[in-house]
């Protein structure tokens, strides 16, 4: 998700910091004239209640201008390589 957020000029990089436990990502936010590239993350699927799309019906956030992040099973990926593969899959979320 990470890797799609950079790709898309979300965040400016991220890395990650190996520690005893688990490790910890580091994720280098970006701004545009002072203000946030994320103005709004949600979350769609959970774990109580998944929402699966086929690929005729993968939502436009913003009318194109946001993101929408798929679980497919060619792995994770945005909205619209989702479209132009016509791959559905499980919505993980927005952003915008």
């Amino acid at each position: 998700i990470l890797e799609i957020l950079k790709e898309e000029n979300y965040i400016d990089n991220f890395k990650f910091i190996e520690d005893k436990k688990q490790g910890v990502l580091r994720i280098y936010l970006k701004y545009i004239f002072g203000k946030p590239a994320i103005r709004n993350i949600k979350r769609v699927s959970k774990p109580g209640l998944r929402l699966y799309v086929k690929n005729d019906k993968i939502p436009l956030v913003l009318r194109g201008k946001g993101l929408a992040i798929i679980s497919t099973s060619k792995g994770i990926i945005t909205g619209q390589e989702a479209r132009d593969s016509k791959i559905g899959g499980e919505v993980i979320g927005y952003i915008w």
